[in-house]
C-alpha cells in the first residue's frame, strides 16, 4: 500500500482492478499540515493516461507486477518478438507496450518485460543505452567544440543530437528518456 506521498514517477499501483504506471507527480501542501498529490498515469493494458487527485491519509495499492528477463528478438512493424532465455518461450508486444523503447531495441540484447496476471504490460528499459553511430556528418575543421550539435543516426535508426566531435562508428551512450547524448566510449 502507497500513501500518496510515497508515490513518485514510474511507481506501479492499482486503480478499479487495473495497473497503472505514474507519469507525472506533483504535491500541494494545504494549511495545517494536509496535502494534495496530483498524479497522471498511465493504464498499461489499455495505454490511457488518466488525471488523478488523492487527498490526505487516502491509501493506494501497489500493483502486483512480476519481471522477466527477456532477449530482445526482432520485429513485424506492427509487434515485437522477446524470448524467455531460460525457458524459450515467446512473447509478443505491441508497439503501443513497446513506444518509444523501440528506438533503442538491438536484436540480442536482453531487457525486461513487466507481467501482470501473466499479461505483458510493459517494457522496462534501462536509463542508459550504448549504441554505435551508423551515420554523421563529419565536423567542419575547428568546429569541434562541445557546444556545437549534429544529427547521429544510431544502429537502431534513432535520430540523436550529438556533439560536432563524434563520428561514425563511434559507440556513445545515450539517455533512453530523453533521447540526450551523454558520453563516448573510450
Amino acid at each position: 500500500m502507497y500513501g500518496p506521498t510515497d508515490l513518485k514517477k514510474n511507481a506501479l499501483i492499482t486503480l478499479d482492478g487495473q495497473p497503472y504506471k505514474v507519469v507525472e507527480y506533483s504535491q500541494k501542501v494545504m494549511g495545517r499540515g494536509g496535502s494534495i498529490v496530483n498524479v497522471k498515469v498511465k493504464n498499461l493494458i489499455t495505454g490511457a493516461l488518466l488525471p488523478k487527485t488523492f487527498k490526505g491519509q487516502e491509501k493506494i495499492e501497489a500493483a502486483e507486477v512480476n519481471h522477466k528477463t527477456v532477449q530482445y528478438l526482432y520485429n513485424d512493424g506492427e509487434k515485437y518478438f522477446f524470448m524467455d532465455p531460460e525457458t524459450f518461450e515467446q512473447h509478443e508486444l505491441t508497439l503501443d507496450l513497446v513506444g518509444d523503447a523501440k528506438d533503442f531495441l538491438k536484436e540480442g540484447e536482453t531487457q525486461e518485460i513487466q507481467f501482470y496476471n501473466g499479461l505483458p504490460i510493459n517494457l522496462v528499459m534501462p536509463k542508459n543505452v550504448w549504441l554505435e553511430v551508423g551515420y554523421t556528418e563529419t565536423a567542419v575543421k575547428g568546429d569541434t567544440s562541445s557546444s556545437i550539435v549534429k544529427d547521429a543516426t544510431l544502429e537502431t535508426g534513432a535520430i540523436v543530437k550529438v556533439p560536432a566531435f563524434i563520428k561514425t562508428g563511434d559507440t556513445i551512450s545515450i539517455d533512453t528518456e530523453t533521447y540526450a547524448y551523454r558520453e563516448r566510449q573510450k
